[in-house]
Parts: C-alpha cells; structure tokens; sequence
C-alpha cells in the first residue's frame, strides 16, 4: 500500500503499516492513546505509521529521549514520502522490557524509490514501549554458510597447496 504524505487514513482504510488491518483496528487506536502498544514490532508499526501521516508529536512522545519533554512544533519536518513497511526480525532482549526491531522502511524521495533499513532497540517503561535508539543501520551483516578454511587445510581456491601458502598469504 502506498501512503500519501500527511493524509489521515480513515479509521475503516487499510492500516499505512501494512498489516492487514483496518487502521481504527491497528495503528489508529496506538497514535490516538485508546491502547498503547502490545509489543515493540506493534510500536515500531505505529511510529511508521505516524511518518507517513506527519504525526510528529506521536514520534516525540513514543521516543525515550523526548518522550518527558515538552513537544514543540517545528513544522513540516520532511518531503518523504514513506510508501510500505517490512518487518524483518523481531526479539526480546535479554530482559523482558528490551526488544530489537530489524526493518526496511521505503520512501518515495520526488520519484525515487529509497530504503530506510535499520535495527532498533526498544524499552518497556511501566507497560508502554518507547524506542530507545538505533542499534544499526543498513543491511544485516552477512555470515558465512560453510565452514571456516583452517591454516593448514588445502586451499578452497583448488591450487593443492594448503591455504596458508596460497590465498591466505595474499589476503
């Protein structure tokens, strides 16, 4: 779904954070505090959601950092236009109040297509999740599927020398 920038959805249009959800029974409820977020992917939703409708004071108040203080409107604060939202991983923390949040947020940036992809940590504070900050930006670090080449294991290039003697002594 495409969102245009800073256009209320009604409460029976699909939800901008792409569940399939109308956005009364999803976001709609978090960014009007009838319910807080169930979850930290559930916040991270809903803070998508409020990019793409400029709801700025929803991000100032679901931001640890900014949550205490008061909100002050600096105007319009960007021209993305944010389009569609994919949650890649969501997990606790290694305690019950923390949770990381893997995404890709897309935007349209006056006809291109750009990519927002990040990793987010997020706190629970008396029942409400806040996001905390962000742990990583771009894409997850990519690991190796085989095993690790040894020192003295014949070299993966097929030479028949063992690999210290041949690609490792370049690399």
């Amino acid at each position: 779904m495409t969102v245009s920038p800073r256009a209320q959805p009604s409460a029976e249009s699909p939800c901008p954070c792409g569940r399939a959800l109308t956005f009364a029974a999803c976001c709609g409820a978090i960014l009007a505090q009838e319910r807080p977020a169930a979850t930290a992917e559930d916040l991270m939703r809903s803070r998508f959601t409020a990019h793409a409708i400029g709801d700025h004071r929803y991000l100032h108040r679901s931001y640890l950092t900014t949550s205490r203080q008061p909100y002050v409107d600096e105007g319009d604060q960007d021209d993305l236009v944010w389009t569609r939202l994919e949650i890649h991983h969501h997990e606790n923390g290694p305690r019950p109040d923390m949770a990381t949040v893997e995404f890709s947020a897309y935007f349209d940036d006056h006809g291109q297509e750009g990519v927002l992809q990040e990793k987010s940590e997020f706190q629970r504070i008396q029942g409400i999740w806040y996001y905390t900050r962000t742990l990583r930006t771009g894409p997850a670090p990519v690991k190796s599927a085989g095993p690790k080449v040894g020192r003295n294991d014949p070299c993966p290039c097929g030479s028949g020398r063992k690999y210290k003697h041949c690609c490792l002594k370049v690399a």
